[in-house]
């Protein structure tokens, strides 16, 4: 990237020449020329036109003549006619003809017949030579964007490392100017930035009995993603008739198989020596299973747990969990709300077609998986799925159920702020868990407030409050009985592991030296899960170190139903 940086400038504005070229489009290779810029949401609140616009950097080391060269999105497809040269590490603006005025002043721009519309939250433009070959692809989606305010509208979506061009959105950002974008001139947010990650596969869509399609979560050599070697399976019986894809890099394989699959079986397929752009080839996250979807009954999906009142610039979200037993479709499954009149409306499909969900699987439905992320604990982010919207979720009262493709009711809550733990403090951020799947989601004393253990919510896996793993009432372990809090790796910590006997429990938990003096409050009336862990590391309420000696910790529980317990143990801290 020093080279870049080093030869950009006096580039800028000269590197594109007209006349004839020294090189013919036929000499332009993947990856030769890159999409390094794009607005697909154009605000005039901006000072760059508020005009879409995709901007091609040369990183080939050549000059390049443009001539030929073709973006589309799949529904349109724009053709440069013009003889034109851009030289070693320039910028080209492509824009509708009508905007192609309003970009001249940011460096060389061509207007072009038939430019693609760039959907505001998320497309898959490409690039391609006039053989029809991919030179650069980009799919994008809102979470490039890694900032609230700019997917909003108003800025560009811009590369960060050129020299790794297929790493999808681990390589995009906002742009970062003042302006809102950086058309013409190199990107706001360039910096080094290598993939030194291995591929792995993402998940598998299912077409019918003989197709599937494979998807790899960065687009990988379709050299080795088309040979039939590069797969495995569980069953020996299942065999390949074909592997295909139209890009030299991609994320998409096709599948045929010389038999069908068999109804009611699960598979695994396993993918080996694939790599990707930068060579890193895939590693243990490249096995996937698959079947086919059988039929969706109602209590085969739940909904599992709700965030309908996030606190200010947050997002509502909604878990669902597979309680059943067959392996579901969830693109042909939908979200869906009532309107003033008590109508459904806003039906959304959970995800894609053929994105398959297995018995025991969570999925997290959510408008900004970014923020998500930022603010609760997310142990698998590949439960998370970003939706364009969610059906409206007051923050008093609402109604959210889940549809087949028929429009049937598969399951649905009418939820009430009430539902929430009584003695919280505040109800903003704290989501509504469901206790037992087996029970109606209409059944109020089926929800509770997730514990404030958990960070009051649990996107993507098993509820703090969930009912299924109730064992002794109320009571507590110290692992170890004796710690050592020297940061050497072992028994740093005090492990202070609860279970309670039903969910509703708030509780304390209060650290005393051999004086019988308060030394730390690790928990203060703070709402508990059904089980949890809370860790003391020696340090005494200014995060001091305590000496050592023998120490008392006393935990207090109580809940609305006037149940109250005292219990207490002894830990010895050393040194």
């Amino acid at each position: 990237m020093e080279r870049l940086r080093c030869m950009i400038y006096p580039l800028i504005g000269a590197g594109l020449v007209l006349g004839s070229a020294q090189r013919t489009f036929n000499d332009i290779n993947r990856f030769d020329l890159v999409i390094s810029e794009l607005y697909p949401d154009p605000d005039a609140k901006s000072s760059i036109p508020a005009s879409e616009f995709v901007e091609i950097y040369n990183r080939s080391g050549k000059t390049l003549n443009v001539r030929g060269l073709k973006l589309t999105d799949g529904t349109s497809t724009a053709t440069i006619n013009t003889d034109l040269e851009l030289g070693v590490d320039s910028f080209l603006i492509l824009c509708a003809v009508s905007n192609t005025a309003k970009f001249t002043q940011f460096g060389k721009a061509i207007g072009v017949t038939g430019f693609p519309s760039l959907n505001n939250d998320g497309d898959h433009i490409k690039l391609l030579n006039s053989d029809e070959k991919v030179i650069h692809s980009v799919a994008y989606d809102l979470s490039w964007y890694k900032s609230e305010i700019a997917r909003q509208g108003g800025y560009t979506l811009e590369m960060i490392d050129t020299d790794n061009a297929c790493s999808g959105e681990f390589n995009w950002a906002a742009s970062g100017d003042i302006s809102g974008g950086t058309p013409g001139r190199i990107n706001s947010v360039t910096a080094s930035n290598p993939d030194e990650q291995a591929p792995a596969l993402s998940t598998i869509e299912i077409i019918d009995s003989s197709k599937i399609i494979v998807y790899f979560d960065e687009a990988v050599d379709s050299i080795a993603g088309v040979a039939f070697a590069s797969y495995s399976f569980d069953d020996p019986d299942l065999k390949l008739n074909s592997v295909y894809t139209d890009e030299a890099y991609s994320k998409r394989f096709e599948l045929v198989f010389l038999d069908g699959l068999k109804p009611g079986t699960t598979y695994q397929l396993t993918a080996s020596s694939i790599a990707d752009c930068s060579g890193n080839i895939i590693g243990s996250h490249n096995t996937v299973s698959f079947g086919l979807p059988g039929k969706v009954i109602p209590g085969d999906l739940v909904i599992n747990e709700l965030l309908f009142n996030p606190p200010p610039g947050g997002t509502d979200y909604v878990e669902v969990y597979h309680n059943g037993k067959s392996v579901i479709d969830i693109g042909k499954i939908f979200l869906a709300g009532k309107n003033t009149a008590g109508a459904l409306s806003n039906m959304i499909p959970l995800a894609a077609a053929g994105r398959l969900l297995f018995p025991g699987q969570y999925l997290l439905l959510t408008e900004n998986k970014s923020w998500l992320k930022d603010n609760y604990v997310v142990k698998d982010p590949g439960t998370l799925n970003e939706l364009r919207s969610i059906p409206s979720m007051p923050d008093d009262k609402g109604y959210i159920c889940l549809l087949d493709a028929a429009g049937k009711i598969i399951d649905e809550v009418a939820y009430s702020e009430k539902w929430h733990f009584a003695l919280l403090n505040s109800r903003d951020g704290v989501a509504l868990e469901r206790i037992d799947y087996t029970v109606s989601g209409n059944v109020p004393d089926n929800w509770i407030s997730a514990a404030s253990a958990a960070g009051f919510g649990t996107p993507g896996y098993q509820n703090s409050q969930f009912r299924a793993d109730l064992r002794a009432a109320g009571e507590f372990t110290l692992e170890p009985k004796v710690f050592s809090p020297n940061n050497d790796g072992v028994n740093d910590v005090a492990g202070l592991v609860y279970q309670m006997p039903e969910p509703g429990y708030m509780g304390s938990i209060t650290i005393f030296d051999a004086g019988g003096r308060p030394v730390r409050y690790l928990l203060k009336s703070g709402l508990l899960g059904l089980k949890g862990t809370v860790n003391w590391d020696g340090l005494d309420e200014k995060l001091q170190r305590l000496p050592m000696g023998s120490y008392v910790v006393l935990m207090e529980i109580f809940n609305l139903k006037g149940k109250v317990k005292k219990m207490k143990k002894v830990v010895v801290l050393a040194r």
